[in-house]
């Protein structure tokens, strides 16, 4: 039996910009992917019997909604060898639905890892081809570098940032990403702009304002953060984030957390650990 251990690493959006909404429905943005050292662990043992099966330690994900199971089936298929097998066991360390990426990492760890162990030898290019199909956020996984983002998230170019420390905030609640996408006042139409701007702190998450309206839960997180330093959304939400120079500020800050709030400090990583 082959088995191998994979890491499959959280991600920030260090700003998030809708530019425009193409026919299809998809909404243009552009983004900086900023991948973080806090990671799922996903644990894979190959079978010879042609079944995919993956479980979680602590969260129940139906198999209809399960990207690893999906991520699976789509790599199969593509080869065209239905005779492959696996078992995936998932250490759930990522929140669900807090806009860190946590179930498009795990299925870009899966196309990864499962190219190597059943020996497929598929380009990077054919994976993000097959990741795209799973989800926006795949592709950047799959590409293992904080990058700049633009399309829908898949035009990818790697760029080199501090390894910053970021504590890192999930309230007790979970945003609906189609909701907020869909709300009528979302900004649409912003400006295209580059690396020198989101520099110069001009940049921002259009999400922000519509979600801190929406969700209570988080508007007294985000100010409660915003007390010690400069809050940020990520993604849809529902998690909350602050950059810091070193990892003993934020622990500071993570120790004055409320009970009823879960969070983690990470570093952000210019190559993920899945690498």
């Amino acid at each position: 039996m082959v088995s191998t251990t994979s890491l499959a690493p959280a991600k920030l959006n260090l700003f998030l910009h809708i530019t425009s909404r193409r026919a299809d429905g998809y909404h243009c943005l552009q983004t900086i992917f900023q991948i973080i050292d806090y990671c799922d662990i996903l644990h894979f043992t190959i079978r010879n019997d042609a079944q995919l099966l993956c479980h979680y330690d602590t969260v129940d994900i139906p198999s209809e909604q399960d990207l690893v199971l999906k991520a699976a089936n789509s790599l199969r298929e593509y080869s065209g060898n239905q005779s492959l097998g696996i078992s995936i066991e998932v250490e759930k360390k990522i929140p669900i639905g807090g806009g860190l990426g946590g179930g498009s990492s795990d299925a870009a760890t899966t196309l990864l890892t499962l190219n190597k162990i059943w020996q497929l030898n598929l380009s990077y290019a054919i994976l993000n081809q097959i990741g795209l199909k799973l989800g926006a956020d795949v592709p950047v996984f799959i590409q293992g570098h904080t990058a700049w983002a633009e399309g829908i998230g898949e035009q990818l170019s790697p760029i080199k940032l501090d390894e910053k420390w970021y504590l890192i905030i999930k309230p007790d609640c979970q945003v609906s990403t189609a909701e907020i996408f869909n709300a009528k006042n979302l900004t649409r139409d912003t400006l295209t702009v580059n690396i020198n701007n989101y520099l110069a702190g001009t940049t921002k998450n259009v999400f922000e304002d519509i979600v801190l309206e929406r969700y209570p839960a988080i508007k007294v997180t985000f100010d409660w953060l915003q007390q010690y330093k400069k809050a940020h959304l990520t993604g849809t939400g529902a998690c909350l984030f602050a950059e810091f120079n070193n990892q003993q500020e934020a622990n500071i800050i993570l120790n004055k957390l409320p009970i009823q709030w879960h969070g983690f400090v990470a570093q952000g990583k210019q190559i993920s650990p899945v690498l």
